[in-house]
């Protein structure tokens, strides 16, 4: 961004800020809330608060929406300066965009027949889960959504003075209708309300930003002037895990799933439905201006007969109108469907193939009367809505933890041979020989039904649901069987053993692993080449497996540097893996929406990976409050979307023609990853570290708070390998430590120049030219930045032991300078210029901030205290602290 073009945007964001504030002043007022609204400034700017001031929930939740109306003018910013840049320099000059993958790839030499090539492997399904980080109620959601719509209308300097104050007194209503709603969960989420979430955005926000994305592919192709009928679209799918991750989800059932299942059929149905509507509103062609195609008047002749009664009353109310009538019929035969009218037989859609035969009819009928336009603006997008979405919505993934199959399969054992010993004591090898000895046969252990434990039987009662499922609809609505925590091959056969316990194909769903520790990812390769070669394994027909890599607990293992580099050895050692076993590998990335577990822009994070690892199928999570903060809006969803898709034909073009490789400094970096591991374990391992921890951030009320079904901690145990990824990130960033993010980095790059000269000077030069490298430094950076050493003190002082204090409190704030200098000597240009917007950012935010720090320490200092740590009005008044930090510190976990 220049420095012209910063500045306007800054002022815009001011502006709009100081329209929005003085909306809500005036909301304040006019109910009576005078006391309220000298936290706010006129002028919107930052608020200079008094730290001894005693704010009440009424004050916090002023600052918290604030705060979050910031969020929707930063947003709205973005979306306008893109715009900008595209009137200025053109489409190309969006990073991450088609029309940038389509220059870099002219560039290269590339031919329009070679990048169709490309288009043609493009498989990208992005799976939404409900991890316990969205801090924001879903009705809050939504009146975010209404105001930014309102924000976008006073764009238009059409309106006149009149017309625009009616956009002010909307706004200052839905702020009223804001502040009467609770800002807070006070009960806890169920997984129905979750996955309730989550079809709204697979039904509702996806199938609109799947059709500009398309517009945007299809407009950036012609700028090229390539040829319009050699465009390839790529496919979009999406997964889901909410209602089939069971990983330490105690209230994920086998009804849970298959009532999830169920909805999701059903909305998919809807879906179809109202597109199918909306063709009959649009294509009103008559037969007395249109010649009639052979192919039209037989095929409803056809479906006339096939629907007998139903289908000529549907058919009558548009004697004139073929088209019309066609899609009636269809509609029909859809509503059979919709009603599971089985009895029909032919009367209803077997699967999204039938349907897509019959808007092939229309598309056909429509091409022979030369309507070509009405067919790339009606019938394409119908299409692309069945490819994507089908009759299943998403494809379910169902998750479980290989430590919970183990405990399964002992029951199972001690049921069927007493004599054995337990399964979980015995070592690898034994495990692997007795379950291939098991694969060679399709008997069960024991008849259909019966009990053997508690994990045992929620294992097979889960499997048993996806069977019946997949027999009456099938398996369309099914992922993969993942496997959470995949130490070693035995794990990923034990799946296949109790699949043929509840009568399930191994061949018609993959068995995943996922791969999450350090150690585990080191292994990884020679996991998958052990499995890859197993007699029992099957090579599905696209010749594509599956394979999970896991950003959380890699981060909690060593550290974000560590992290990344072993994510990225792992992916070049699996792609050889592959290459020697002749299947293609699917990366599932398990990132969040936090940079300590993998979040940030497409486009970046897809740039990172090794060049050639990418094959064109792709799978990645989309996590908690990241869903609503990409996707809640049209115009931000269908950008992400964009730099979803692009980014991963860009990369997939790497592996599809290769191009002279860049020699990268591969050694320098692994030493460095190295170094950081050792100093964040150090940390992490430090006697006195988890006393610190628990103290020094609000981890204690994480774990009581009402954003999510999950438990925090896998097991219960109070231990740091027992907690979860998403609150351990969410109690450092809420106290600004941050340490997730950037811990480590200092000391390693001040080692390596002290020790390794050469090596340092390597990176250096290639801060700004290998992907990988320039992506791991600028989101540290970017957390180094996000943390505050007056906060951490203020934190700090919560840790009863004055030495575990001051010795914890010097070691992370010493390591903190070190690594902001550290990573400022890798750059040419200052901190300030290279970051200006995330400056101008934090300095918007920093006074509200504050005093919500202060507020929390004081208020975690009284509960701590207290006898009734269930008291409600302080664990209420600690939630809604939370959830305003949370708001603007722009993330949780």
């Amino acid at each position: 961004m220049n420095q012209s073009t910063n500045t306007l945007s800054f002022e815009k964001i001011w502006k709009d800020m100081e329209f929005l504030t003085n909306c809500f002043r005036q909301v304040l007022k006019e109910l009576g809330e005078h006391e309220l609204v000298d936290l706010l400034s006129q002028d919107g700017s930052k608020n200079h608060i008094p730290e001894d001031i005693k704010l009440n929930e009424k004050q916090i939740q002023v600052l918290s929406m604030y705060m979050q109306l910031m969020n929707l003018v930063e947003e709205n910013a973005a979306v306008q300066y893109r715009r900008k840049l595209i009137d200025n320099k053109g489409l190309q000059a969006i990073r991450g965009s088609w029309s940038e993958t389509f220059n870099r790839w002219k560039s290269q030499g590339l031919s329009q027949d070679q990048m169709q090539e490309i288009l043609q492997k493009i498989s990208v399904t992005p799976v939404l889960t409900a991890h316990p980080t969205e801090a924001k109620r879903i009705s809050i959601l939504e009146l975010h959504r209404e105001i930014y719509l309102k924000l976008i209308k006073l764009e238009n300097t059409a309106y006149s003075s009149s017309e625009r104050k009616v956009i002010g007194e909307d706004i200052m209503a839905l702020l009223e209708r804001w502040w009467r709603t609770g800002e807070i969960y006070l009960e806890k989420p169920t997984v129905e309300k979750e996955r309730n979430n989550v079809v709204h955005y697979l039904s509702k926000v996806f199938p609109m930003a799947l059709k500009k994305t398309d517009i945007q592919l299809r407009q950036s192709w012609l700028e090229m002037g390539f040829d319009p009928e050699k465009l390839t679209y790529p496919r979009l799918q999406f997964g889901s895990w909410v209602g089939g991750d069971r990983d330490g989800h105690p209230h994920v059932t086998a009804a849970i799933t298959e009532s999830t299942l169920k909805e999701q059929r059903k909305a998919a149905l809807e879906l179809i439905n109202t597109q199918l509507n909306e063709l009959v509103t649009h294509l009103s062609f008559s037969k007395k201006r249109n010649l009639i195609p052979e192919i039209l008047n037989d095929e409803i002749d056809k479906k006339l007969e096939l629907l007998g009664e139903a289908g000529k009353i549907a058919a009558e109310r548009n004697p004139y109108e073929p088209w019309r009538q066609f899609l009636s019929l269809m509609l029909v035969q859809l509503t059979n469907t919709m009603e599971e009218q089985n009895n029909l037989d032919e009367q209803v859609y077997a699967s999204p193939e039938d349907l897509l035969k019959d808007l092939q009819v229309l598309k056909s009928s429509l091409l022979e009367i030369d309507a070509k336009r009405i067919v790339e603006d009606l019938i394409f997008p119908t299409e692309r809505l069945l490819q994507s979405f089908g009759f299943h919505l998403a494809r379910l993934d169902i998750r479980q933890n290989s430590e919970f199959h183990d405990k399964a399969m002992e029951q199972i054992l001690k049921t069927t041979y007493p004599e054995l010993p337990e399964y979980r004591s015995w070592n690898e090898e034994k495990r692997i020989d007795f379950l291939s000895e098991e694969l060679k046969t399709n008997r069960p252990f024991a008849i259909g039904g019966k009990s053997f434990g508690p994990e045992a039987d929620k294992v097979l009662d889960c499997y048993r649901v996806v069977k019946k499922h997949s027999e009456k609809y099938g398996p369309q609505g099914i992922g993969s069987f993942i496997v959470s925590m995949t130490r070693g091959l035995s794990d990923l056969l034990l799946v296949y053993v109790l699949m043929r316990e509840a009568g399930l194909s191994c061949n018609t769903f993959q068995v995943v692993p996922l791969f999450e520790t350090i150690d585990d990812l080191l292994a990884s390769d020679k996991v998958m080449d052990s499995y890859l070669k197993h007699p029992a394994y099957k090579k599905s027909k696209d010749g594509v497996q599956e394979v999970m890599l896991g950003y959380s607990d890699s981060n909690k293992d060593g550290g974000i540097i560590a992290s990344r580099w072993h994510i990225y050895q792992a992916e070049e050692a699996l792609t050889k893996t592959a290459e020697e076993n002749a299947v293609r590998f699917k990366f599932f990335h398990g990132i969040g929406g936090t940079i300590s577990r993998g979040g940030g822009k497409y486009h970046r994070f897809l740039e990172s990976m090794p060049p050639g690892s990418l094959s064109g199928e792709m799978k990645l999570t989309v996590q908690g409050e990241t869903i609503s903060q990409q996707f809640a809006n049209r115009l931000t969803a269908s950008y992400n979307l964009e730099m979803l898709l692009s980014g991963t034909a860009l990369q997939t073009g790497y592996n599809s023609f290769p191009q002279r490789a860049t020699t990268y400094p591969v050694a320098a970096l692994r030493k460095l990853a190295q170094y950081s591991q050792e100093k964040y374990q150090d940390l992490i391992n430090h006697p006195s570290f988890l006393e610190f921890y628990g103290e020094a951030t609000p981890i204690d009320v994480l774990e009581l708070s009402k954003i999510g079904s999950r438990p925090a901690r896998r097991t219960g145990t109070r231990t740091l390998g027992d907690l979860r990824a998403i609150p351990w990130v969410f109690s450092w960033n809420q106290s600004r430590f941050n340490i997730t993010g950037w811990f480590g980095i200092g000391y390693a790059l001040q080692k390596l120049k002290n020790e390794d000269k050469d090596s340092y000077m390597q990176l250096r030069d290639f801060a700004d030219k290998w992907p990988l490298l320039r992506y791991i430094l600028i989101q540290v950076e970017t957390n180094l930045m996000n943390a505050s050493p007056e906060v951490m003190s203020l934190y700090a002082e919560l840790v009863k032991n004055q030495n575990v204090r001051q010795e914890l409190t010097e070691i992370i704030k010493t390591e903190h300078t070190e690594s902001l200098d550290q990573i400022g000597a890798m750059f040419d240009t200052n901190r300030e210029e290279r970051r200006q917007s995330l400056l101008d950012n934090l300095n918007r935010r920093e006074d509200a901030l504050l005093t919500l720090h202060h507020l929390q320490i004081k208020n975690l200092e009284l509960w701590r205290a207290s006898d009734d740590r269930n008291e409600s009005s302080l664990v209420t008044l600690l939630l809604e602290i939370t959830t305003a930090l949370a708001s603007g510190l722009k993330n949780t976990g």
